[in-house]
């Protein structure tokens, strides 16, 4: 395999014309195709690193992989019941995103806000919905929504 390194710009101007492309096609619909982007990277990168159920373990493993990663420069949450309020700050899609809101197109897609979820579903198998994202100051305020763990039958 070729370990060819590319430009940020690159990998960049690509996601955004797909992103792009995916809202022409489905407009708000397309934030709900998008949820689980960065799955393969999650499996990959994050899940081995999850040892713990607790959330707040949870929450900081996934920004220590943010950040090692160089994918984040900084991520914070605040937690109020149901709702994980988190900031990502110094995110290397941030360009993609000032790109779509010159268009005037909301954000729909946070891989940062995916890895979050991804986690938490997997380690306390508790639905979460991406509320909001909203882009500000270079930074991404994402409003996440935890649901009550899933009813099992028995």
């Amino acid at each position: 395999m070729n370990h060819k390194t590319i430009s940020l710009d690159y990998a960049n101007s690509l996601v955004y014309e797909l992103e792009k492309a995916f809202w022409d096609e489905r407009g708000r619909g397309a934030r709900f195709r998008t949820t689980t982007v960065g799955r393969e990277y999650f499996e990959d990168k994050c899940l081995p690193l999850l040892q713990s159920a607790d959330l707040d373990d949870i929450l900081h493993t996934i920004e220590d992989v943010l950040q090692h990663e160089e994918i984040a420069g900084k991520v914070s949450y605040d937690r109020e019941d149901r709702l994980l309020r988190v900031r990502v700050d110094g995110c290397i899609h941030w360009q993609v995103e000032e790109k779509m809101m010159a268009l005037g197109i909301e954000p729909f897609t946070c891989v940062p806000a995916n890895l979050i979820v991804l986690a938490i579903e997997e380690k306390l198998d508790r639905p979460v919905e991406l509320a909001e994202i909203k882009p500000e100051d270079g930074a991404c305020h994402l409003l996440l929504v935890v649901f009550d763990q899933r009813p099992t039958l028995g």
